[in-house]
């Protein structure tokens, strides 16, 4: 059971009494009532990638721990409806080339999208890189079906985009984090394959002028960028000290911008315009420099520099790690001020800043690097936390954009959500799961 226990980071460990791995909906219901009927509690687990520990089972090893990975059928695709029907075991990879095949686009696209499973992109309501212009995995879903706590089965898989039929209720499970019940299958939109994209990586100076470039790329190209990515220098360093040889030489710069095109547009027009909008950010110097994607090949080198930050910072050692959003005309003003109350705080602190600035979302670690004093520094995240999730509250922003509360920040949430809210959070779950075995310890 070894490999159930622990977390993709490394940082949570824990026990159970079994791992049961049904590849039935039916299964799990079985499995959930024989739980139920005992007492006893369930963690589930899709492809245990969680960054905050919500698919590991705690450490008193009392619960049984239901994984969903043999459940991997793609039900249906329906190419007239735009949709796919997939069961929460399903990779997210393979259900990007099962729409692939049927000529059509799932956007859902993160770095661990080639061992992440459905069913916790749609628990934990991922993001990833498109959601500026396809939205969250919320977005992205029409229909679940649902084992509840009780062992029923909540077969609400429609294919509809309009059904006002009262509450709607697969809301309650999507980011729920296994807390409410299991997601077994989803109902999930598809698009229209792009015809042509464009990619580029920037240098720039600062987060200001990446918030500037945005809104200049919204108002000329629409709904046609895909995907506007900050990444640090600091970030960048990490990738090039670990994962040498896998990438382009980009320039050295304090601050760079991914950003993709992707339309119905024949290709070149679209990289003769995306040519000219560079241009023209080199003459204001608005940019340092400017890298342009002459190939599908040399577009994936220089997403693998973005996407390649959290693997190298694993390689690198443990990290203090915020996911937090914030209204994007406010994320220069964050950064600028977290960073400098940081570095007063611990002088020798390594901040490594990179995200999703099209859709206000950061991944904000810091760590130190020396590795015998990073130990020390771990000991200090309740403080680090203080300092950075206070100012993200004053600032109207959230302390988890993606990647969920599990047992990571299950403490933060009481500190910056109103009585009201947790109130309400509590209601729904006694009500749903009146005995609280599902997923216990997490979230709430």
């Amino acid at each position: 059971m070894t490999a159930y226990l622990g977390d993709w980071r490394g940082r949570y460990r824990g026990a159970a009494l079994c791992v049961v791995r049904p590849a039935t909906t039916a299964a799990v219901a079985a499995v959930v009532r024989v739980c139920a009927e005992a007492g006893v509690a369930m963690v589930p687990q899709g492809g245990n990638t969680s960054l905050c520990g919500a698919a590991t089972p705690g450490s008193d090893g009392r619960s049984v721990l239901i994984s969903l990975s043999r459940m991997r059928r793609v039900r249906a695709i329906d190419t007239l409806n735009n949709t796919i029907t997939v069961e929460a075991g399903c990779v997210l990879q393979t259900v990007q080339e099962a729409a692939a095949e049927a000529g059509r686009l799932f956007p859902l696209s993160l770095a661990a999208e080639g061992s992440c499973q459905l069913g916790g992109n749609l628990s934990t309501n991922a993001g990833g890189v498109q959601v500026l212009r396809y939205g969250n995995t919320r977005e992205l879903t029409l229909g679940l079906e649902v084992v509840l706590p009780s062992g029923e089965v909540w077969d609400g898989l429609r294919a509809l985009r309009k059904d006002n039929t009262g509450y709607d209720l697969k809301h309650l499970f999507i980011g729920a984090e296994g807390t409410l019940g299991i997601i077994t299958a989803a109902v999930l939109k598809l698009f229209p394959k792009p015809r042509s994209t464009a990619t580029a990586w920037l240098a720039i100076a600062s987060p200001a002028l990446a918030v500037r470039l945005l809104a200049e790329l919204q108002a000329q190209f629409g709904a046609s960028l895909t995907a506007c990515e900050l990444v640090s220098e600091q970030a960048l360093d990490l990738v090039r000290k670990h994962l040498p040889g896998a990438h382009p030489s980009v320039s050295a710069s304090p601050w760079h911008l991914l950003i993709e095109l992707s339309g119905s547009s024949d290709e070149a027009a679209l990289r003769e315009a995306l040519t000219s909008f560079l241009a023209a950010a080199l003459d204001q110097r608005m940019l340092g420099d400017a890298l342009l994607a002459q190939s599908i090949e040399q577009a994936r080198c220089l997403w693998a520099l973005r996407e390649n930050i959290g693997e190298a910072q694993k390689i690198e050692g443990q990290s203090i790690k915020h996911d937090v959003s914030l209204p994007i005309s406010r994320l220069p003003e964050f950064v600028e001020r977290a960073d400098r109350a940081l570095l007063l705080a611990y002088p020798e602190i390594r901040i490594v800043t990179f995200g999703h600035i099209g859709d206000g979302n950061l991944h904000y670690n810091q760590s130190t690097s020396a590795a015998g004093e990073n130990a020390a520094f771990l000991a200090a995240q309740p403080e680090v936390n203080r300092i950075v999730h206070d100012l993200v509250h004053e600032l109207g922003g959230s302390i988890s954009a993606e990647h969920g509360i599990g047992q990571l920040k299950r403490v933060e949430l009481l500190r910056y959500k109103s009585p009201v809210e947790i109130e309400m959070m509590r209601a729904i779950k006694r009500t749903l799961d009146p005995q609280g075995l599902m997923n216990p310890g997490k979230v709430l």
